[in-house]
């Protein structure tokens, strides 16, 4: 069963989030095995994948961006790029792209370090991209090393997250991420401004501290429950059962997510895949078509789904462009 549950700490700055992803996160990996080019994911992979659509959906749902939370993690390791997206309905699509032997290097408990930071190269986005954008609005991203400050790689992506969001939201964060091939899985809590219209402030008797990094004590006690919470747990127990484990002694109250369910979609299109070609120019396209001596096969990353143009489609694609060139001659 796949779980979405948003929920406050009743009378505390502590806010936190859990899903439990199954169909739509075997989905993604069922449709990744049936591509015959490359196959199933190595079980590393597999995991860091669960990991990522978790965490987003976690971010997704704490935020509620209108538009898709991207995560994306580039390195320099076997595993060269790892992106999971989710847009404001919860629809939820993840990819990989892996070195040509990645599959033969990666031990099945590889560490995110050794997947993606050999030389210190590696990095992660998150990237906020509005679904209806105005005039001149570009999408916001916020970058963040896979390394702490004195140089050292973190041990695993909810430490890369945890980091992110203290250095660029100014927020206390506890995550805690599995996933295996039945599910991906996460644990999200947060710590909440106290100062502020609507937040708590009138509650606390010490206002001037408790919005500092690491200051709240509300905060820090949630938070060490929170990561008590263990790998097994959160793979095999459903969401009632572990909030009820983890917190017994607070008061949770629930927060309506609006219906929406986390389901696996992918936006891809001929449409896309057209535009796609158009820009990268008729000079660069034809002689591909030519090459292969057969019509052009363009495989989407995400879903798998296959988009074929011939010569015909080919001349279509840039024959509007001929035309306009044309009339700017005279």
């Amino acid at each position: 069963m796949t779980e979405l549950q948003k929920f406050l700490f009743e009378g505390l700055p502590v806010r936190g989030a859990i899903v439990r992803v199954q169909a739509p996160w075997q989905q993604v990996l069922e449709r990744r095995a049936a591509n015959t080019e490359t196959g199933a994911y190595p079980p590393a992979v597999s995991r860091l994948l669960g990991e990522m659509v978790a965490a987003g959906l976690l971010m997704q749902a704490n935020i509620h961006f209108e538009g898709s939370l991207i995560l994306q993690i580039q390195g320099d390791g076997p595993v060269r790029l790892a992106v999971a997206e989710v847009d404001s309905s919860l629809r939820l699509r993840a990819t990989a792209q892996l070195a040509a032997d990645a599959a033969q290097s990666l031990a099945a408990d590889a560490s995110l370090p050794a997947m993606l930071d050999a030389h210190g190269q590696g990095r992660c986005a998150i990237t906020l991209d509005a679904g209806e954008k105005r005039p001149g609005q570009q999408a916001y991203q916020g970058i963040v090393a896979l390394r702490d400050a004195q140089g050292q790689s973190l041990p695993s992506l909810s430490a890369v997250l945890q980091q992110y969001m203290q250095q660029s939201e100014q927020l206390d964060t506890v995550i805690v991420l599995a996933a295996n091939e039945q599910v991906a899985a996460g644990l999200l809590v947060q710590r909440i401004p106290i100062k502020g219209q609507g937040n708590l402030a009138g509650q606390q008797h010490d206002t001037q501290t408790q919005d500092a990094l690491g200051a709240n004590e509300d905060f820090n006690r949630i938070a060490t429950l929170a990561a008590s919470l263990k790998t097994e747990e959160l793979l095999e127990l459903d969401v009632a059962t572990i909030l009820r484990r983890l917190f017994w002694q607070e008061t949770l109250q629930a927060i309506d997510t609006e219906g929406a369910t986390p389901h696996f979609a992918c936006q891809c299109s001929r449409e896309r895949v057209a535009n796609m070609l158009r820009g990268l120019g008729q000079e660069q396209v034809q002689p591909m078509l030519e090459e292969n001596g057969k019509p052009l096969e363009i495989g989407c990353e995400f879903c798998g789904a296959q988009y074929a143009f011939d010569a015909v489609d080919i001349g279509h694609l840039f024959a509007p462009l001929a035309a306009e060139a044309q009339q700017g001659l005279h």
